[in-house]
């Protein structure tokens, strides 16, 4: 699939959003740090973005094919590159702060080994093996005592947070999780009854 683009502005948007839906979720899709560094830089009303991407093309198509993997289309919403998380990784990894510094050399190595396993395994790169393939692969990394656990599960768990928090900051995303928020209403009949049992006030 050919993911998504997203502008700069938007990409940098969807850092910041998602930030702010890790803390409401509970995930951890951005540690504390991350937060405290992202919050008034880059000005979004400036024209120049101050940094440039620096996935290359490969590892953009094994991004969106580990993202995809991760988060298919389904009946709760499109997969993920279809909303652009490909552009929002991409834009992460590459700001020039320590923690975005950190997260690209994880991320670089762990491409680079999900390619190298994976042509092991079947002789092609990842985003040209089966879905089957794919998902032997990643599902190895989540076996206890397994080489490609050893090799792979730190890398698997930081692109997942990222990947989620990419997604889940989209509309479409909000919409997965049932989130029915930001919606105009006629009326407003206050919460239901189950709502305020739930709080001891009914």
């Amino acid at each position: 699939m050919t993911p998504l683009p997203l502008s700069r502005r938007e990409a940098l948007r969807r850092i910041l959003a998602a930030s702010a839906l890790a803390s409401v979720l509970d995930i951890q899709a951005f540690a504390a740090d991350d937060l405290r560094i992202i919050g008034d830089d880059p000005d979004l009303l400036k024209k120049e973005i101050p940094w440039a991407r620096v996935l290359t093309d490969e590892e953009k198509r094994t991004v969106t094919a580990f993202a995809d993997l991760l988060i298919p289309a389904d009946e709760y919403g499109p997969a993920a590159s279809a909303v652009g998380v490909t552009d929002f990784i991409d834009e992460w990894v590459s700001a020039p702060y320590d923690q975005q510094k950190g997260d690209l050399v994880t991320f670089r190595k762990g491409l680079t080994w999900l390619n190298d396993e994976a042509k092991r395994r079947t002789g092609k790169l990842f985003a040209e093996s089966t879905l089957a393939e794919q998902t032997a692969l990643l599902e190895d990394t989540l076996k206890e005592g397994t080489e490609a656990r050893k090799a792979g599960y730190s890398f698997f768990k930081l692109f997942r947070d990222r990947a989620c928090g990419g997604y889940f900051s989209t509309a479409e995303g909000s919409k997965a999780l049932g989130y029915q928020g930001n919606i105009p209403l006629i009326s407003f009949a206050g919460p239901p009854p189950e709502a305020l049992r739930h709080v001891g006030l009914a």
